[in-house]
């Protein structure tokens, strides 16, 4: 079962440790790891495969054949090159499917090349298309496919010569033709044949291909683009052919140590060129024989530690001088495998299970005297010792591909060392896990002990010394100001496990498999970053598959695995409940929460992890009250600002999950609680008060941590009723509640719940006298302090009080109902003075609903008691109130929080009288609850509309029993079936407006949704609008033929336009709805009547509208109503024309030039309402005139055009001074 498992499953994990990839990917590179790749499966990098074959090679093909009639024009050359890279791109994840198609796109390609007819744009274009194959595939393999004849060596060669180096748009053709003369260089032939008889032109001598191509790849390194790259190529293929390397290579080793001593990385110019030796030597010492090197490898080395390029800001030159002094280290090494190496038994995970099924099998590591007698022979020279100096230096690099670079230098260079010499190497490596190094040293030394036990070459004696810093390394968390450092290292360190899982046999890790095991499950499920859960969920799973011996592996890996970890509180408040069963990790994970997490400096980590202690405690409680409770008290009144935090709020949760499993066992909390612990929970705040440690910043901590803990502690029922501590935690929520205004905002809501929770707590556990209900005393000054605190100047202690009289439990509000009542209603209503206090109203509303809950209905009861027939009128009427509250301030609509609490209210309400006792729900407001909250669901805000939405369903379907007197109730039963109350999306203004415009339809809801609807209709949201309106024009259209329904909807019109004459919110969208509605033809059933009265009252309200305002949105609004308005006959067309040649002149000229426009298209569309040659007058005197102009001049033209269509002109007021 373990097998199948882990083969099954082995494909997803590795994608989290990108670092493998590389691994393997450089075992290709390096010609001196040949040997250790045979013990490298070819299958252990698992890719996401998703296509099975290269598929579009038919359009491919197209495009090819296409490239002769499209390089010459711009925009299908870039059409098709972009279809080119869109389709290869698709396989830069699984290139080897193009391998079967690449010979004949390459032929097809090469094909134009070689045609002396083809253009250069054409050229170009085709060495374009070979670039982004080379890239996809890899230029190595693509290589291998290019002609490398003799032939082809002076063609390739003249045309690269050609190219003109400073045309940027031409780089990839400079690109691949290096790379194509890099495979044509390696002919096996001497150059010097190729020149035959070198005869003079014109009395110049001709240049030996040799040394052209050197001149070439020269010219070449110390460019600024990609070609530089494909020259290292060229180089390192050319210097080492032997007819080369015997003329050339001295004097090329020469002239690059010469360049790159005279460069300085302080200039780009200078960084460019470095660049470029640097990566021509790293190729050459790649592919160039040792023998060949070693005589120059000093002088390189020496020159390279000249350059100081550890102190460059160039992270690339960093790495390829890490990179060049690793070839050097191997040059100056023979190239032999250290016989020394572990080798693991079994590669095969099948074989490897079988041999952990069956019992221990003896491994060992040669160590052969004759061995020791070889090594002891070969001398390791002492440039070695500088090389792997450098190397340790560049694993505490900056940045991550230096530290990686160096890494897999520490593991190739350790390969080809003596036994005591590579032991030294680990030992210094080791030394990079020092507290005093950085982030940065322990990265890079994790990745050097992967490589090394990836390699074999760290030996199974070095484990004890090893695993103890793995384990440090995956809790790893350094504090860097308001964050820290680490996230990398505890990656690292999981791919250390990774590796380890494959190199070792399961009898060498078996005694750490305990700690290992326990180290990846904390952070496979208590990280807080996603990447490394997953790295050590991946981890974990590669050491359940290779070694067999993880304890309950198989269990867990089913409930960790990489997609259960990827959500933070799935982990650590499920999973971490589901592995802390097993034994063998509850007490490891719990110390890992007490001792790292609860003092994390994300203050979301620490809530999460007392969160978890909570849940954890029902697996260890012994263990819990004898270690963890004592630990953390101290803690808790600590000097540390986030230890205390965290230990407070662990304190809080351990002690009420200790009182739950109390309940459950029917025993007290003391039988888990010793006196002394008791003590210590009292005496935290205690503490805390007398070191004063409520007041600035560190208080926005702890005064809601000690919410928390008052909350949870008076829930698990602690034996403290009448203890003085009672009075110090009520004064900490009172102070709270007037301490609000002076918290940061970001704190503010997450405080003014803990401290309600807490009040709630408190007061229902310890002011509660048995027989006669509450304290008397204690009521009466709460309630009368909370009541006075209303009236304060500060809005947040508004809030605050208001909230805690919502929290008040029914025997402290007994007797006080009506005070309560009234001091909320004074809250909720706006004055002057406080009109931007919404989110006071929006509380006190909430307030309302919470007392009216907790006191319960009574009709014939007392006011001051309970909700009765003669308060109820008065609590809704302030709920109803709250629907009118649109205050905007600078945050926006902010009375949106106000309507939004008042809808709830108004539900929870409604609810809890029709429960208790329906009778009260009078029919009058039962009617104004539904048609205010249909109103808002008419609305433009989509949050606020989907709550109205689901508070009217939830009205509407309540059946237990049915609201009453709800108007049309069977007509919305029919809008609204009962079956898609649950799954609409009020949301979506396409879902929403549909269904709300049909409610214009009912008498008692028109007035009210029309409201809503023109608001959403002429507002500025593109979606809001275009579903609005398309629903109210689709719903006008389906009753045009209905005379008794259009007169309702109009009179229903102008009644929403002069109630909102005067309101700026409504009125201005309604323009904007009616220039929409009569550009539609929607009244044309008025259109057979003179002198119909609805026009005639629109054009009235309009004027009043648009009279004396200087406001430029409502004046355009206006004119396209006028403009509309033209096309009813009768007298109200003069009356129209008037208004317009009255705006024509407007002291703004935006105004006159949009008027003039407006009328210059009303005059095209209603070409009726005068004679056709007027009207082309008119026409032609509005385009033509300069609407800018000066007023006395346009007044004139005005009057003309008044003239002309029989108009009164418009007469000159005289402004008495």
């Amino acid at each position: 079962m373990n097998a199948e498992y882990s083969l099954s499953t082995a494909t997803g994990p590795e994608k989290t440790l990108s670092e493998l990839k590389m691994v393997l990917n450089e075992m290709n590179e390096d010609g001196s790891e040949q040997e250790d790749s045979g013990c490298l499966e070819s299958d252990v990098i698992a890719k996401g495969n998703i296509l099975e074959s290269f598929t579009e090679s038919q359009e491919i093909r197209e495009l090819i054949n296409a490239l002769g009639s499209v390089h010459g024009d711009l925009i299908l050359r870039e059409t098709a090159l972009e279809k080119f890279k869109v389709i290869l791109n698709k396989y830069q994840e699984q290139p080897h499917l193009l391998d079967h198609h690449l010979e004949w796109m390459l032929n097809s390609l090469l094909d134009i090349i070689r045609d002396e007819a083809s253009a250069p744009s054409l050229i170009h274009m085709t060495f374009q298309f070979l670039y982004i194959i080379s890239k996809v595939r890899g230029y190595k393999t693509f290589l291998r496919l290019f002609p490398h004849e003799v032939v082809d060596v002076q063609p390739v060669l003249d045309m690269l010569v050609s190219q003109n180096p400073k045309d940027y748009e031409t780089w990839e053709t400079r690109y691949m033709l290096l790379l194509w003369l890099s495979v044509t260089c390696l002919i096996p032939f001497d150059l010097a044949r190729l020149d035959g008889n070198i005869s003079s032109l014109e009395g110049c001598p001709r240049v030996p291909i040799m040394d052209r191509i050197l001149t070439v790849a020269k010219f070449y390194l110390t460019v600024s683009d990609k070609a530089r790259d494909a020259a290292a190529v060229l180089v390192s293929k050319f210097i080492t052919r032997p007819d080369v390397k015997q003329k050339k290579m001295a004097d090329f080793l020469d002239w690059t140590l010469s360049t790159l001593s005279k460069s300085s990385f302080q200039t780009i110019e200078g960084t460019i060129v470095m660049d470029g030796m640097l990566q021509a030597l790293a190729q050459l010492l790649k592919h160039g024989k040792r023998e060949d090197c070693l005589p120059y490898a000093s002088t390189v080395l020496e020159c390279l530690d000249n350059c100081k390029l550890s102190e460059s800001n160039q992270t690339l030159l960093r790495k390829l001088g890490v990179k060049l002094v690793q070839r050097l280290g191997l040059t100056f090494l023979k190239p032999k495998v250290a016989k020394w190496r572990y080798h693991r038994g079994f590669r095969s995970l099948a074989a490897n299970l079988q041999f952990s099924a069956s019992g221990p099998v003896s491994q060992k590591v040669v160590n052969a005297a004759g061995v020791e007698e070889e090594e002891e022979e070969y001398d390791i020279p002492g440039e070695v010792e500088n090389v792997i100096e450098q190397l340790l230096i560049g694993l505490k690099d900056k940045d991550t591909i230096v530290r990686w670079s160096a890494a897999k230098g520490i593991g190739r260079l350790t390969g080809r060392l003596p036994k005591e010499l590579a032991d030294d190497v680990v030992g210094s490596v080791l030394d990079c896990f020092s507290f005093q190094e950085t982030d940065n040293a322990w990265h890079g030394g994790c990745l050097a002990l992967a490589e090394l036990g990836r390699r074999g070459l760290l030996l199974p004696s070095r484990l004890s010394d090893v695993v103890p810093v793995i384990l440090k390394g995956l809790s790893y968390d350094e504090k860097r100001g308001a964050c820290s450092v680490g996230s990398n290292v505890r990656d690292s360190a999981c791919y250390v496990c990774w590796a380890f899982a494959r190199a070792y046999d399961p009898l060498e890790l078996r005694p750490f498999v305990n700690q290992i095991s326990s180290a990846l499950v904390i952070t496979a499920i208590f990280d807080r970053d996603i990447n490394c859960r997953r790295a050590a969920s991946a981890a974990f799973q590669e050491n359940v598959g290779r070694q067999g011996t993880f304890p309950h592996g198989i269990d867990i890996l089913t409930a960790a695995d990489y997609f259960a970890v990827g959500n933070r509180a799935n982990c650590f408040l499920n999973i971490s409940v589901y592995i802390a069963g097993f034994p063998e990790y509850t007490q490891s994970m719990i110390d890992h929460l007490v001792n790292i997490k609860i003092n994390h400096w994300d203050p979301i980590i620490r809530e999460f992890s007392t969160k978890a202690l909570h849940n954890l405690t029902p697996r260890a409680p012994e263990y819990m009250t004898s270690k963890v409770l004592p630990k953390l008290l101290p803690l808790a009144i600590g000097t540390d600002l986030h230890t205390r935090h965290g230990a407070i709020l662990a304190c809080a949760e351990i002690t009420h999950a200790l009182s739950k499993l109390a309940e459950e066992n029917k025993r007290s909390i003391t039988s888990y609680l010793d006196e002394k612990t008791l003590e210590g929970l009292k005496q935290i705040h205690v503490e805390l008060c007398r070191r004063q440690l409520y007041r600035g910043l560190g208080g926005e901590l702890m005064r809601p941590a000690v919410c928390a803990l008052i909350e949870k502690l008076s829930l698990s029922k602690m034996p403290f009723r009448g203890d003085p501590i009672i009075g110090g935690w009520q004064w900490l929520i009172n102070d709270t509640f007037q301490s609000l205004h002076l918290v940061s905002s970001n704190a503010r809501q997450q405080i003014k719940e803990l401290v309600v929770s807490a009040l709630a707590a408190l007061c229902t556990e310890y002011y509660c006298i048995e027989e006669e209900g509450a304290n008397l005393a204690k009521r009466d000054e709460l309630v009368n302090q909370y009541i006075s605190g209303l009236q304060s100047h500060e809005e947040m202690i508004r809030c605050g009080f208001s909230l805690a009289l919502g929290a008040l439990p029914k025997f402290l509000l007994k007797g006080k109902l009506q005070e309560v009542v009234e001091g909320l209603k004074g809250v909720t209503s706006i004055s002057p003075e406080y009109v931007s206090f919404a989110e006071s109203r929006r509380d006190g509303l909430k307030a309302i609903a919470k007392v009216c809950l907790a006191v319960g209905v009574k009709g014939d009861g007392s006011p001051s008691e309970v909700v009765c027939k003669s308060n109820v009128v008065q609590i809704y009427n302030t709920l109803l109130d709250g629907l009118k509250d649109y205050t905007t301030d600078s945050r926006g609509d902010v009375g949106a929080w106000v309507r939004e609490a008042a809808m709830t209210s108004l539900m929870e309400m409604t609810l809890l009288l029709a429960r208790t006792e329906s009778e009260l729900i009078d029919a009058n407001v039962s009617k104004q609850i539904m048609c205010c909250v249909a109103q808002q669901s008419a609305e433009k805000i989509d949050r606020f509309r989907a709550h109205a939405g689901s508070v009217f369903l939830t009205l509407l379907h309540f059946d237990s029993p049915p609201i009453p007197h709800i108007p049309h109730r069977e007509d919305l039963q029919k809008i609204f079936p009962r079956s898609e109350a649950v799954t609409f999306n009020w949301n979506a203004p396409s879902q929403a407006f549909p269904k709300i415009t049909q409610l214009l339809g009912l008498p008692s809801y028109r007035y009210h949704v029309l409201t809503g609807l023109t608001v959403s209709v002429g507002g500025l949201t593109e979606s809001t609008v275009r579903c609005s309106s398309q629903s109210l024009l689709d719903y006008l259209k389906g009753i045009q033929s209905d005379m008794n329904a259009m007169s309702s909807f109009c009179e229903t019109l102008v009644q929403v336009f002069e109630d909102n004459l005067l309101n700026d919110r409504v009125s201005v969208p309604l323009l904007k709805m009616l220039d929409q509605i009569l550009a539609n033809g929607c009244f044309d059933i008025f259109l057979a009547e003179e002198n119909h009265p609805f026009p005639m009252k629109l054009l009235t309200l309009c004027k009043e509208k648009s009279r004396r305002s200087k406001d430029i949105q409502k004046l355009r609004s206006s004119i396209a109503v006028f403009c509309g308005l033209i096309q009813f006959p009768g007298d109200i067309r003069k009356k129209v024309l008037f208004q317009l040649f009255l705006l024509v002149c407007h002291p703004f000229p935006v105004i006159r030039t949009t008027t003039a426009s407006q009328i210059y298209e009303m005059l095209i569309t209603y070409s009726d309402i005068a004679e056709p040659d007027i009207i082309e007058e008119v026409m032609a005197i509005l385009s033509d005139t300069n609407w800018d102009a000066e007023l006395p001049l346009l007044r004139k033209q005005r009057n003309y055009l008044c003239d002309l269509m029989k108009v009164p002109k418009p007469q000159l007021v005289v402004k008495n001074t």
